[in-house]
């Protein structure tokens, strides 16, 4: 398809299809180059300085019928300009909601969206239900659709032993990671031989506080990370900080058979579909969070203490123990999301 060009301005770095070998890379721009390779698509990107095969800088080029702007609808005005022909699509990752922050800023852009906007393209029918809202509130007739973010063919179990003392957490750490340190220092006092090995995508920096049986990884290459799911017991994931839409860690779990244990919150139930690895989500955590989330790191340990004698974390330490003791859910992939279940619709969308 070498009419389509996926436009993204977001991205603070160039990436294409060796950097997903090469380094870490957000869930959402490794997504972006499997649909866009798979489709043989045009990318170009605001970072890019120069060209790598059909990953090239911002510029006109000839031929183009459909761009698919990735998350900023500020960026419409700019397919409009190189690409007037051109069917525009909005592709969103992030959660919407009427009368948010993401859904002000496409309030400041509604005109373009009215005008210039034959999609958008979501992640989840979690995530879409916020969108369509968002976009009937602004007066705006494209319609949201699904479309769910595929998963490496390649991903499978392997040989790997599973080692029921490892918990794994990968994703950026804005994402619920304080409260999982919480959760996971109360665990570890039943469980003292427990583990919790981290890493993140590499875009977003934060504070590594040393604790015991917590192991800092740094920003990996997806096959580092995949390796280091399959061996795990879980992925240790109880994040409701920033709702995930998708949950591109979710799937890829299931596909090297490795369950996850997280909580009722966003895309969770629709992506991974089983009672045992989503646990309700409570008030009490919430109201937890509010409080802690505020405090200076050494001030926030003493109150996870008094927050686990309480039993604060204990529904989500009772699963570990149980997973260890020989009820570990059997995870497989999704067909949903293999990538050549999610290209055709893509195709479809883009020969309407």
């Amino acid at each position: 398809m070498s009419a389509v060009l996926f436009l993204d301005t977001a991205s603070q770095q160039p990436y294409d299809t060796d950097t997903l070998g090469e380094r870490a890379l957000g869930g959402s721009e490794a997504t972006l180059v499997r649909v866009a390779d798979a489709l043989g698509a045009w990318v170009m990107q605001g970072a890019r300085q120069s060209a790598h095969g059909r990953y090239l800088p911002v510029q006109a080029l000839a031929g183009i019928r459909h761009v698919i702007v990735n998350r900023e609808p500020s960026a419409l005005e700019l397919a409009r300009t190189l690409f007037p022909q051109a069917r525009a699509y909005l592709w969103v990752h992030d959660r919407l909601r009427p009368g948010g922050k993401r859904a002000r800023g496409w309030a400041a852009s509604a005109a373009l969206l009215r005008e210039r906007l034959a999609g958008v393209v979501c992640v989840s029918d979690w995530q879409r239900a916020g969108v369509a809202a968002t976009l009937a509130g602004l007066g705006v007739s494209a319609r949201a659709l699904t479309i769910y973010n595929p998963i490496d063919e390649r991903l499978a179990p392997d040989s790997t032993a599973t080692d029921e003392r490892k918990l794994v957490f990968f994703s950026s750490p804005n994402k619920g990671l304080d409260f999982t340190l919480d959760a996971f220092a109360a665990l570890r006092r039943l469980l003292p031989d427990q583990r919790l090995v981290i890493a993140n995508p590499g875009y977003r920096r934060a504070a590594a506080p040393a604790a015991p049986g917590v192991q800092y990884l740094g920003a990996l290459p997806q096959a580092r990370v995949h390796a280091e799911v399959r061996s795990a017991l879980c992925t240790f994931f109880p994040n409701f900080t920033i709702p995930e839409t998708f949950g591109l860690v979710f799937a890829e779990s299931h596909a090297l058979g490795t369950p996850v244990l997280t909580l009722d919150c966003g895309a969770a139930r629709e992506v991974l579909g089983d009672t045992q690895e989503v646990l309700p989500l409570p008030g009490s955590y919430r109201r937890y969070e509010a409080l802690a989330g505020v405090l200076p790191r050494a001030l926030r340990a003493p109150l996870a203490r008094l927050a686990a004698q309480a039993g604060l974390f204990d529904a989500l330490s009772e699963r570990v123990r149980e997973w260890r003791r020989g009820a570990r859910p059997q995870v497989a992939a999704d067909e949903r999301f293999r990538l050549s279940a999610v290209v055709p619709r893509w195709r479809a969308l883009l020969q309407e």
